[in-house]
């Protein structure tokens, strides 16, 4: 099976997965160096060596398939010893909130995967991601900084909606009526999430050299405040409060642990997601209103993506995908 070639959905994808691991292995560097807990450093441990068996089997089979191995990030975009820049307690939510991206990331690729070596890559690939997503979440939950979504009634019937305002928002009379359950799920994560992005918005922006970069940072720390907010007030109008305690706390340091460069594409990562996201939730969302305010935060994000990607394009900083032959130049007898 592996002599069948790559197809280009496969191949873009490990591409990719190579960038995230790449990333994810020298992060993991830094929280591991700067660990005090045991407890805590096991599970980055146990991540680090995980993701660095993960690394090898796409290099792997990067080689067999006759394909150059990315750049990705190297030893050049860390810097082990630097100050902490972040809390265990934060490094722990990073990287629970890491996996949380990747489980969904890679059932996307999962089904667009053909070869069964690649096919089973992926299924490895997700069993590794839960395996550290639910290490972190029960550490966190453990030391009382996380706290889970709302709790609601238990419903005791079951009920269908007989009026089409339902999906207005609206109840009778003109109303607003409270959040069901799923979108509460969905408001909760997008809260989750944002304010995790704050406060490492807050971190990269203390520490990156870039000019640009350092004001795209600030952005992004507004962009993910605003989000919260936007949040905060929909689950208030259900008469829900919007949890108080949170980990991680971003420390004084301004000496940088990691590159301008990886710090981008991280940020651009969790952007990418962050659109993913808000069309999930509002794909799943019955009320109009709340479909439309999701809506702006798309727009936002996307323009904060792109505005992104232009920053690292500017600096040199962004590696460029496997691409299809170009039959218009190469019919012109030149090269790339």
């Amino acid at each position: 099976m592996n002599d069948i070639p790559l197809s280009s959905s496969e191949l873009g994808n490990i591409w990719q997965a190579y960038q995230e691991k790449s990333m994810k292995l020298h992060f993991l560097e830094h929280f591991i160096e700067n660990s005090n807990e045991s407890a805590a450093k096991d599970i980055l441990q146990s991540a680090y060596n995980i993701e660095s068996k993960n690394k090898k089997a796409i290099e792997a089979i990067f080689q067999n398939a006759g394909a150059v191995i990315p750049v990705a990030f190297t030893e050049k975009d860390v810097f082990k010893k630097a100050p902490r820049l972040f809390d265990e307690s934060f490094d722990l939510m990073y990287i629970r909130n890491l996996s949380k991206i990747l489980i969904g990331l890679y059932a996307l690729h999962s089904g667009m995967s053909y070869r069964e070596d690649i096919c089973e890559l992926y299924k490895d690939f997700t069993s590794d991601s839960q395996m550290i997503y639910t290490q972190t979440t029960q550490y966190l939950l453990n030391k009382g900084v996380l706290p889970r979504p709302p709790i609601v009634p238990m419903p005791n019937k079951v009920e269908f909606v007989e009026d089409t305002s339902y999906t207005n928002g609206s109840k009778f009379l003109g109303s607003k009526r409270v959040l069901n359950t799923v979108e509460i799920g969905l408001v909760y994560q997008s809260l989750e999430t944002n304010i995790l992005g704050v406060k490492l918005m807050t971190g990269f922006a203390q520490v990156a050299k870039n000019s640009d970069a350092k004001k795209y940072f600030q952005r992004g720390k507004e962009l993910a405040k605003k989000q919260i907010s936007i949040m905060s007030d929909l689950l208030l109008e259900t008469d829900i409060q919007a949890p108080s305690t949170w980990t991680g706390i971003v420390t004084d340091s301004t000496i940088s642990p990691f590159s301008d460069k990886m710090m981008m594409y991280n940020t651009n990562l969790l952007s990418i997601f962050g659109l993913g996201s808000n069309s999930v939730g509002a794909a799943f969302s019955f009320r109009g209103d709340l479909l439309l305010k999701m809506g702006r935060i798309m727009t936002n994000i996307f323009d904060f993506a792109k505005d992104g990607g232009e920053i690292i394009i500017k600096n040199g900083w962004m590696e460029e995908p496997p691409q299809a032959a170009d039959r218009t130049k190469l019919s012109k007898g030149q090269s790339k």
